[in-house]
């Protein structure tokens, strides 16, 4: 036995799963930064609520209710959370909504965020302005002694874990830390890195964070967590609300207001139960991976990628190093189209993204040395 687990070690990772991943045989999928492919444990997981539904109706309610729990607990393991603080949502727009919408903003309050983020984690600070909340904008790549100066007096700084366009992967604990030292809630957008890079909220010190599973974490669309600390818990009022925010739910009879004593208060209404389903399977498919070898993985494909277009003449969006490069690679051509790149990549059965002038790439664990070359040299 013990030579049978050497010799799994000595495989790499991709090799290990590639059965777990039907997409391989029709596609090599540099596209997870947007939609990724589902993983087989997910798709089973879904076809297997599909079927039961279709043969039994709700008869099996209480199995729901199970994966509903187990999603918490996974998604808790996952970023080394409690249960209690984690909340099923149906996106990561959602989750920051939730945080932006539930706190108790005042005149004079101010945020703290990054001019470089996805509109989603960008345009729910930006509307505060109108209830007399100052945002200061920074870059993400502004020094940490920047970014201290700023969450000094602040009442927030939401950052995400990995910008959407360059891959810059934020130094997350470091930016926690300078939160806590100064009493800033600190608030992060994971849906770029979740899945692919370890990450950890307590280590970390972070008070709340959202990502949808569609992307990293290999599961359905419409269905996210929301991660919200118990202390912060009782400054962020629900405010979308129905009959599932309050502790008696199950009663219906009841007319008792009170709140759930956990993050289940920011559900509202009925589940995407086929989602759940999904979305549980993927993220404990990826704990047996486990993120700490996938980080790696994905951070060397990503290098790969970074390392043969600037080869063929690329422009390369940001400088990757071993501490700020993620999955996430961009690059152009002046005088090349990106969306024409990228139509000549799917042609040979290649996925890619045009983002505002750029090809985006991002390969997941699953994806081989090899393929990474086969899109190298279908680059024009």
């Amino acid at each position: 036995m013990g030579f049978v687990r050497n010799e799994k070690l000595a495989t790499p990772l991709w090799q290990q799963y590639a059965d777990q991943f039907p997409v391989r045989e029709r596609l090599i999928y540099l596209n997870h930064a947007a939609v990724a492919p589902l993983c087989k444990p997910a798709a089973d997981a879904i076809k297997h609520l599909a079927d039961d539904c279709t043969q039994f109706g709700s008869l099996h309610y209480k199995q729901w209710l199970d994966v509903y729990e187990g999603l918490r607990v996974a998604a808790a393991r996952l970023i080394s959370a409690d249960r209690s603080e984690i909340a099923l949502v149906k996106n990561t727009s959602e989750g920051i909504a939730t945080v932006a919408m539930g706190l108790d903003w005042k005149p004079g309050d101010r945020i703290v965020g990054f001019r470089e983020e996805f509109p989603a984690n960008l345009y729910p600070w930006k509307r505060l302005e109108e209830k007399g909340v100052t945002v200061t904008w920074l870059s993400v790549e502004d020094p940490l002694e920047k970014i201290e100066a700023a969450a000094k007096g602040a009442r927030l700084l939401s950052i995400s874990f990995v910008q959407f366009l360059s891959g810059y992967r934020a130094p997350i604990q470091a930016i926690g830390e300078i939160c806590h030292r100064n009493h800033c809630i600190y608030f992060v957008d994971a849906i770029q890195g979740l899945g692919a890079f370890p990450l950890d909220v307590q280590t970390c010190h972070i008070d709340a964070l959202a990502a949808d599973g569609h992307k990293w974490l290999l599961g359905p669309e419409g269905c996210g967590i929301l991660y919200i600390s118990q202390a912060l818990q009782d400054h962020v009022d629900p405010v979308e609300f129905g009959w599932t925010n309050v502790a008696g739910y199950n009663d219906y009879a009841s007319r008792d207001m009170a709140l759930r004593p956990d993050a289940g208060r920011y559900e509202c209404g009925t589940l995407n139960t086929v989602g759940c389903f999904g979305l549980q399977a993927s993220i404990e498919f990826l704990l047996e991976v486990d993120p700490g070898k996938i980080g790696p993985v994905v951070q060397n494909l990503g290098d790969c990628i970074a390392e043969g277009v600037v080869n063929k003449g690329y422009e390369l969006m940001g400088t990757r190093t071993p501490e700020t490069g993620a999955g996430i690679v961009s690059f152009r051509k002046t005088g090349v189209d990106a969306a024409a790149i990228v139509a000549k990549l799917r042609a040979a059965g290649i996925t890619a993204a045009p983002r505002a002038g750029w090809v985006r790439t991002s390969p997941h664990f699953y994806i081989a040395p090899h393929e990474i070359d086969r899109m190298l040299a279908e680059l024009p």
